[in-house]
């Protein structure tokens, strides 16, 4: 084993010992090609699983791909459906989401929870613009309503601040977030809300989708209210345009197994 470990780290067995090229190869690697007819939805103990042609599917950690509700089951099939000759893990962010929850979120949910934490205690929300005049008014009328609503809703204060310098928020605002949180640590609930955390900068705008109060494009759009200025004013490159779309694919099927997960 450690001779096969020297040869790994010499670079033996690798594609390439440039880790750039290596990428670049990895990249070009073959989709695997679709070996199934048929996908369907089947009732299991554990809620409802996804079968291709009669089998059912398990995640790459051998655990079995189920869901609490057909609806939710029904957004990985569709993504099984959907594929062509190839199967394309990139084309299919639900699945991708429930194999994190199920291999990974399970495993250790007080982690993710803590993570979301660490964004609300530095949530984007609450470092705002001094200039210029029209970025400020964008932030206030999009970030304001769900200060608010934090306020109202979850009873949680947040101390506000003028550009990048870190301002403390207060213990008892992270302790209730964190009781709230731990109401949701079923791990496909708590990754799909990390996973809009984590993709807006923001712990309260993903709670305020997982709460109703705000749907995934007005979540989507306050997220980004700084990068649509400097798009506005500066523009963007085409590779900008895919990493863009990328992300608010994977936010979006996070926003749709949630919704699923309730019906």
């Amino acid at each position: 084993m450690r001779d096969i470990l020297n040869d790994l780290e010499a670079g033996k067995y690798l594609s390439d010992p440039d880790p750039l090229r290596r990428a670049q190869i990895q990249m070009k690697t073959p989709l695997p090609k679709r070996f199934y007819k048929e996908v369907s939805v089947a009732p299991v103990e554990a809620g409802f699983a996804v079968h291709l042609d009669g089998r059912p599917v398990r995640t790459p950690g051998k655990a079995l791909l189920a869901l609490p509700t057909a609806n939710a089951a029904s957004l990985v099939a569709d993504e099984f459906a959907a594929q062509g000759e190839n199967i394309d893990p990139v084309s299919m962010p639900v699945m991708r989401l429930v194999n994190t929850a199920l291999d990974g979120v399970a495993a250790d949910p007080q982690a993710v929870l803590e993570d979301i934490l660490r964004f609300a205690s530095s949530d984007m929300l609450c470092y705002r613009a001094d200039t210029p005049q029209g970025l400020v008014e964008r932030q206030n009328e999009q970030w304001d309503p769900v200060i608010d609503w934090a306020r109202v809703a979850l009873g949680v204060r947040f101390n506000l601040a003028e550009g990048i310098i870190h301002v403390e928020q207060p213990r008892e605002t992270i302790a209730v977030l964190g009781s709230h949180l731990a109401q949701r640590a079923e791990p496909l609930r708590l990754a799909a809300i990390h996973v809009m955390t984590s993709l807006t900068g923001s712990a309260l705008l993903a709670l305020a989708v997982d709460f109703g109060e705000l749907d995934g494009e007005e979540a989507w759009a306050a997220g980004h209210v700084d990068e649509d200025w400097q798009i506005a004013h500066w523009g963007q490159d085409a590779e900008a345009v895919a990493r863009r779309s990328a992300r608010k694919r994977d936010m979006m099927a996070a926003v749709g197994l949630l919704e699923a997960l309730r019906a």
